[in-house]
């Protein structure tokens, strides 16, 4: 069992059932858009934001990140870790059909990779010194490399975020967020070297 001190929120009880066998945390539930209607729940949420922090961890679909979004708006003060998982398609066991998006809930995804979308948003590695300025991944780095500002740009971040087990349905800005709990500047580079794209799997018509 792995210790987290930050307190993790998901969508659902089924959710936090499968967390809580994988790791020892406060783990709060939103009962998916009820959370909208729920001041008492929103309320715990910010607290433990701005007292242990709390990790952002809702389905990948698009319910997921209308619930995400609104938390993140919604919490004002404190440490908030955005934890996507990958999208994986299937259907949940206990469940008949799958879902509308055909994509796996939290409750679905297989330990390891619950582990790993945690490793990668920093939760799981030792506390480091924070980043300096030079360090951080912008939004020129992107649009140097062709992650924005051009006409593929999107398909291209499609192709990173599969290749990173992050889910399609991401911003550009959430996905700079995430690349910086995941690579420095210079390692960025490397890994995107060479500009090219020939190392991602890109659709047929994408390129131009």
């Amino acid at each position: 069992m792995i210790h987290i001190k930050q307190a993790i929120v998901v969508e659902g009880k089924y959710d936090k059932i499968k967390l809580s066998s994988i790791v020892d945390a406060v783990i709060l539930v939103t009962n998916g858009f009820q959370i909208y209607k729920n001041p008492e729940q929103l309320d715990l949420i910010r607290y433990y934001a701005r007292t242990t922090g709390v990790i952002l961890m809702t389905d990948a679909d698009r319910a997921g990140f209308q619930i995400r979004n609104y938390l993140k708006g919604a919490i004002q003060q404190g440490t908030v870790y955005q934890v996507y998982t990958p999208d994986v398609y299937g259907k949940e066991h206990r469940k008949e059909k799958p879902s509308a998006e055909g994509k796996l809930g939290v409750e679905g995804i297989r330990k390891e990779l619950l582990l790993a979308a945690l490793e990668r948003a920093g939760v799981l590695a030792e506390e480091a010194a924070p980043k300096t300025p030079e360090e951080q991944i912008t939004a020129y780095d992107l649009y140097t490399v062709g992650l924005n500002g051009q006409a593929d740009s999107s398909d291209r971040r499609r192709a990173l975020q599969k290749q990173l087990s992050l889910p399609a349905r991401m911003s550009t800005t959430s996905l700079l967020e995430v690349l910086n709990t995941m690579y420095t500047k210079d390692a960025f580079f490397q890994m995107m070297e060479p500009v090219s794209y020939t190392h991602l799997t890109l659709p047929t018509n994408s390129l131009v």
